[in-house]
C-alpha cells in the first residue's frame, strides 16, 4: 500500500508541479494586475466599484480555469487524472457562475451609482434604481439556475436520474408548475413593476392603510419602512392585484385638509384670518394651495376644512399637525362659547294628576 502511494506521488509529481506553479504564477499576475487598477482608479469610479465587487470570484475562477487546462494537457496514464478534471471542472463551472453573479451584481451597482438619487432629475434615477436591481436579482437567479444546472450535468449519476425525470415529466411537470405558481407569479409581477414603474425605491405609499416608504424591491416582494420604523414586507403579485396610493408618483408635492367642527355662531372671516397668518407663519407651507371651507353641517355644528399644501407627504404631516393645533388655540383664546358643544332640549314633564 505504502509503495502504490509512493509510486503515484512520484508520477504526480512533475505535472502536479507544472500545474500548481501556472496557479501560482496566474494567481501572482491577477493580484499584480488587480492592484495597479486600483491604484489608477479612484473608489468611487465605476470600475473601481466593479472590480471591488467581482475581484474574488474572478481571481478563483482564473486559477481553476488555469488549473484545469493543466489538467488537460497532462498524460492520460496518470492514476486518478479522469477523477482530478471531472472535479475541476465542477469547480470551474461553480466558480464561472459566483463570478457571473458578483459581475452582474456588479454592474447593477455601477449603473445605480452613476444614477445619484440626490441629483436633480431624482425621479429618472429612482425610476433607474428601481429597475436595475429588480432586473439584477432576476437575472442573478437564472444565472444561478444555469451555472447549478451546468455543475450538476457533470456527475454522471446525475445525468441519469436527469434522463428519467425527463422521460417522467408528464405529471412531474404539472406538480412542480403548481408548486412554483407562486415564485413564478411573483417573478413575472417583478419584472411587469420594473417595466412600468408603478413605484420607485424612495416613493411615498399608502398600502392597507399604512404611510410608508418602498425601502427594497427584490424579485418577489418588496420591503416597505412604515413611519414608525417597522418594516412591511408585501409579494410583488399583490401590487399586481390590488390598488394602492402612490404620493409621489410624478411629484411630492401634496394637498392635506385640517377638519374642525365648529358652533354654527363662529365667524368664518376671522378663521380665514387666523389660518392664513398660521401658514405664511411657519417654514413648512409651500405657498401654493390654502383654502378655508365649510364642507359640512350636521346636528351639532359645522365642519369647517382648511386646505394647505406642502413639498413632501412628511413636511405636510407636520404641517396639519401645527396648523391644527394654532386653530384650536384660536378658538379656545378668541371664541371659547363656539367651540362643539350638544345641544338638548328640555321638555317639561307631565303631573302625575294629568296622566290618564
Amino acid at each position: 500500500m505504502e509503495h502504490a502511494l509512493t509510486e503515484t506521488l512520484s508520477v504526480w509529481m512533475w505535472p502536479g508541479m507544472l500545474a500548481l506553479s501556472a496557479v501560482v504564477v496566474a494567481h501572482v499576475v491577477y493580484r499584480i494586475g488587480l492592484a495597479i487598477a486600483r491604484r489608477l482608479t479612484q473608489p468611487e469610479a465605476p470600475t473601481r466599484i466593479f472590480l471591488d465587487a467581482a475581484a474574488r470570484a474572478l481571481g478563483v475562477a482564473l486559477a481553476l480555469l488555469v488549473l484545469h487546462i493543466g489538467l488537460a494537457t497532462a498524460p492520460e496514464e496518470l492514476p486518478g487524472l479522469g477523477f482530478l478534471r471531472r472535479l475541476t471542472l465542477l469547480l470551474l463551472i461553480l466558480s464561472i457562475t459566483w463570478a457571473a453573479v458578483r459581475c452582474s451584481s456588479a454592474i447593477g451597482e455601477v449603473i445605480v451609482v452613476s444614477n445619484p438619487v440626490m441629483r436633480r432629475d431624482w425621479r429618472y434615477a429612482r425610476k433607474v434604481e428601481t429597475q436595475t436591481r429588480v432586473l439584477v436579482r432576476g437575472l442573478n437567479i437564472l444565472l444561478i439556475i444555469i451555472g447549478v444546472g451546468a455543475a450538476l450535468m457533470t456527475i454522471r449519476p446525475v445525468q441519469q436520474i436527469g434522463a428519467s425525470l425527463l422521460a417522467s415529466a408528464g405529471v412531474g411537470g404539472i406538480i412542480l408548475g403548481f408548486a412554483a405558481r407562486p415564485v413564478l407569479s411573483n417573478l413575472l409581477a417583478g419584472m411587469q413593476i420594473a417595466l412600468t414603474q408603478p413605484f420607485r425605491i424612495g416613493d411615498v405609499l399608502r398600502v392597507q392603510d399604512e404611510w410608508c416608504w418602498v425601502e427594497e424591491v427584490t424579485v418577489t416582494y418588496v420591503v416597505l419602512r412604515v413611519w414608525d420604523l417597522r418594516r412591511l414586507v408585501v409579494p410583488l403579485q399583490w401590487f399586481i392585484d390590488n390598488p394602492f396610493q402612490n404620493w409621489s408618483r410624478h411629484s411630492t408635492e401634496l394637498i392635506g385638509a385640517v377638519a374642525l367642527w365648529v358652533d354654527y355662531k363662529t365667524p368664518m372671516q376671522p378663521l380665514r384670518d387666523e389660518f392664513a397668518r398660521l401658514l405664511r407663519a411657519s417654514s413648512r407651507w409651500d405657498q401654493v394651495t390654502e383654502s378655508v371651507q365649510a364642507v359640512d353641517a350636521g346636528e351639532w355644528g359645522q365642519q369647517v376644512r382648511f386646505l394647505m399644501s406642502a413639498s413632501d407627504s412628511t413636511t405636510l404631516w407636520d404641517l396639519r399637525c401645527e396648523i391644527r393645533e394654532g386653530l384650536i388655540a384660536f378658538l379656545q383664546q378668541h371664541y371659547p362659547e363656539h367651540l362643539p358643544r350638544m345641544r338638548g332640549e328640555l321638555v317639561a314633564g307631565t303631573s302625575a294628576s294629568e296622566k290618564p
